[in-house]
Protein backbone atom coordinates (compact mmCIF):
# COMPACT_ATOMS: atom_id res chain seq x y z
CA UNK A 1 0.00 0.00 0.00
CA UNK A 2 3.10 2.52 0.95
CA UNK A 3 3.92 1.82 -2.71
CA UNK A 4 1.27 3.19 -4.25
CA UNK A 5 0.68 6.27 -2.16
CA UNK A 6 3.92 7.70 -3.74
CA UNK A 7 2.10 7.45 -7.15
CA UNK A 8 -0.69 10.58 -5.04
CA UNK A 9 2.79 13.32 -5.49
CA UNK A 10 3.84 15.50 -3.13
CA UNK A 11 3.13 18.94 -4.15
CA UNK A 12 0.76 21.23 -6.09
CA UNK A 13 0.80 22.15 -9.46
CA UNK A 14 2.80 24.68 -10.39
CA UNK A 15 0.91 27.80 -11.17
CA UNK A 16 -0.07 29.20 -14.55
CA UNK A 17 2.47 30.71 -17.04
CA UNK A 18 1.73 34.53 -17.89
CA UNK A 19 0.99 35.58 -21.57
CA UNK A 20 4.00 37.01 -20.97
CA UNK A 21 6.41 34.24 -20.65
CA UNK A 22 4.29 32.30 -23.41
CA UNK A 23 4.64 35.00 -25.79
CA UNK A 24 8.44 34.79 -25.81
CA UNK A 25 8.41 31.12 -25.58
CA UNK A 26 6.49 31.17 -28.54
CA UNK A 27 9.06 33.64 -30.41
CA UNK A 28 12.34 32.09 -29.33
CA UNK A 29 10.85 28.42 -30.48
CA UNK A 30 9.42 29.86 -33.86
CA UNK A 31 12.63 31.42 -34.66
CA UNK A 32 14.82 29.15 -33.43
CA UNK A 33 12.87 26.40 -35.34
CA UNK A 34 12.88 28.38 -38.33
CA UNK A 35 16.34 28.93 -39.17
CA UNK A 36 17.20 25.38 -38.55
CA UNK A 37 14.32 24.39 -41.30
CA UNK A 38 15.40 27.06 -43.68
CA UNK A 39 18.75 25.84 -43.67
CA UNK A 40 17.85 22.16 -43.71
CA UNK A 41 14.98 22.66 -46.71
CA UNK A 42 17.08 25.38 -48.62
CA UNK A 43 20.84 24.84 -47.64
CA UNK A 44 21.68 20.86 -47.17
CA UNK A 45 18.39 19.27 -49.10
CA UNK A 46 20.12 18.08 -51.70
CA UNK A 47 23.08 16.57 -49.38
CA UNK A 48 23.54 14.08 -47.49
CA UNK A 49 23.57 16.25 -44.36
CA UNK A 50 20.47 17.04 -42.23
CA UNK A 51 20.06 19.28 -39.87
CA UNK A 52 16.64 19.59 -38.07
CA UNK A 53 16.08 16.70 -35.83
CA UNK A 54 12.78 15.56 -33.46
CA UNK A 55 14.64 16.34 -30.79
CA UNK A 56 15.15 19.55 -31.12
CA UNK A 57 11.84 19.97 -30.75
CA UNK A 58 11.69 19.24 -27.14
CA UNK A 59 14.50 21.53 -26.47
CA UNK A 60 12.55 24.09 -27.57
CA UNK A 61 10.33 23.40 -25.42
CA UNK A 62 13.06 23.36 -22.33
CA UNK A 63 15.57 26.64 -23.47
CA UNK A 64 12.40 28.81 -24.07
CA UNK A 65 10.01 27.64 -21.84
CA UNK A 66 11.51 26.69 -18.70
CA UNK A 67 15.14 29.01 -19.31
CA UNK A 68 15.17 28.59 -15.59
CA UNK A 69 15.36 24.59 -15.27
CA UNK A 70 19.07 23.18 -14.68
CA UNK A 71 18.13 20.67 -18.11
CA UNK A 72 17.53 23.88 -20.44
CA UNK A 73 21.37 24.93 -19.46
CA UNK A 74 24.35 25.62 -22.25
CA UNK A 75 26.47 22.90 -20.82
CA UNK A 76 23.23 20.50 -20.52
CA UNK A 77 21.90 21.58 -24.09
CA UNK A 78 25.68 20.84 -26.36
CA UNK A 79 26.52 18.07 -24.01
CA UNK A 80 23.43 16.06 -24.29
CA UNK A 81 22.97 16.31 -27.71
CA UNK A 82 26.78 15.72 -28.69
CA UNK A 83 26.94 13.03 -25.88
CA UNK A 84 23.99 11.34 -26.71
CA UNK A 85 24.56 11.55 -30.53
CA UNK A 86 28.13 9.52 -30.18
CA UNK A 87 26.51 7.00 -27.91
CA UNK A 88 23.42 6.18 -30.52
CA UNK A 89 25.89 6.08 -33.21
CA UNK A 90 27.90 3.59 -31.26
CA UNK A 91 24.85 1.56 -30.30
CA UNK A 92 23.55 1.42 -34.03
CA UNK A 93 27.33 0.44 -35.44
CA UNK A 94 28.09 -2.26 -32.99
CA UNK A 95 23.56 -3.77 -32.35
CA UNK A 96 22.56 -3.14 -36.24
CA UNK A 97 20.77 -6.56 -36.07
CA UNK A 98 19.28 -6.02 -33.32
CA UNK A 99 17.93 -2.64 -33.66
CA UNK A 100 15.72 -3.30 -30.25
CA UNK A 101 18.63 -3.98 -28.28
CA UNK A 102 20.68 -0.93 -29.79
CA UNK A 103 17.61 1.58 -29.41
CA UNK A 104 17.67 0.04 -25.36
CA UNK A 105 21.11 0.31 -25.38
CA UNK A 106 21.32 3.61 -26.49
CA UNK A 107 19.00 5.36 -24.98
CA UNK A 108 19.82 3.88 -21.21
CA UNK A 109 23.35 4.73 -22.42
CA UNK A 110 23.11 8.31 -23.26
CA UNK A 111 21.17 9.06 -19.51
CA UNK A 112 24.02 7.41 -17.69
CA UNK A 113 26.72 9.05 -19.73
CA UNK A 114 24.30 12.35 -19.09
CA UNK A 115 24.18 11.81 -15.39
CA UNK A 116 27.50 11.47 -14.82
CA UNK A 117 28.77 14.66 -17.05
CA UNK A 118 26.25 17.02 -15.54
CA UNK A 119 25.00 17.01 -19.00
CA UNK A 120 21.57 15.74 -18.56
CA UNK A 121 19.16 16.85 -21.26
CA UNK A 122 16.03 14.73 -22.12
CA UNK A 123 15.74 15.42 -25.88
CA UNK A 124 18.89 13.68 -25.44
CA UNK A 125 17.35 10.28 -25.04
CA UNK A 126 15.29 11.33 -27.87
CA UNK A 127 18.60 11.93 -29.97
CA UNK A 128 20.27 8.69 -29.06
CA UNK A 129 17.20 6.77 -30.14
CA UNK A 130 17.35 8.55 -33.54
CA UNK A 131 20.99 7.81 -34.44
CA UNK A 132 18.94 3.70 -34.22
CA UNK A 133 15.98 4.30 -35.28
CA UNK A 134 16.70 7.07 -37.85
CA UNK A 135 16.43 6.08 -41.86
CA UNK A 136 19.18 5.86 -44.64
CA UNK A 137 20.04 9.99 -44.32
CA UNK A 138 20.79 9.68 -40.79
CA UNK A 139 22.59 6.37 -40.62
CA UNK A 140 24.62 7.46 -43.70
CA UNK A 141 26.02 10.39 -41.30
CA UNK A 142 27.67 8.07 -38.52
CA UNK A 143 29.65 10.35 -36.50
CA UNK A 144 29.27 13.37 -38.29
CA UNK A 145 25.62 13.05 -36.85
CA UNK A 146 27.13 14.65 -33.63
CA UNK A 147 28.09 17.40 -35.31
CA UNK A 148 25.51 18.11 -37.94
CA UNK A 149 23.19 18.30 -37.20
CA UNK A 150 23.16 17.35 -33.46
CA UNK A 151 26.20 19.83 -32.71
CA UNK A 152 25.81 22.54 -35.13
CA UNK A 153 21.87 22.76 -34.45
CA UNK A 154 22.55 22.67 -30.81
CA UNK A 155 24.67 25.52 -30.61
CA UNK A 156 22.23 27.36 -33.18
CA UNK A 157 19.64 26.70 -30.78
CA UNK A 158 21.93 28.48 -28.24
CA UNK A 159 22.87 31.71 -29.91
CA UNK A 160 18.95 32.24 -30.71
CA UNK A 161 18.37 31.47 -26.89
CA UNK A 162 20.89 33.82 -25.82
CA UNK A 163 19.60 36.80 -27.89
CA UNK A 164 16.18 36.08 -27.96
CA UNK A 165 15.41 35.38 -23.91
CA UNK A 166 17.57 38.22 -22.75
CA UNK A 167 15.26 41.00 -24.67
CA UNK A 168 12.93 41.19 -21.74
CA UNK A 169 14.18 42.68 -18.20
CA UNK A 170 11.94 40.20 -16.68
CA UNK A 171 13.67 36.87 -18.25
CA UNK A 172 17.62 36.08 -18.53
CA UNK A 173 19.59 32.78 -19.67
CA UNK A 174 21.52 31.21 -19.08
CA UNK A 175 21.15 30.43 -15.34
CA UNK A 176 24.70 29.06 -15.58
CA UNK A 177 27.35 27.49 -18.29
CA UNK A 178 29.33 25.23 -16.48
Amino acid sequence: MEYFKKMRGTTKSPPAVNLFEIAWSWIGAFLRISLVALVNYHLVSETDLVMIIGSFGASAVLIYGAVRSPLAQPRNLLGGHVLSAIIGVAAYRTLDHHLWLAASVAVATAIAVMHATKTLHPPGGATALIAVIGGEKIHSLGYLYAVVPAGLGALIMLVVALLINNIPRERRYPEFWI
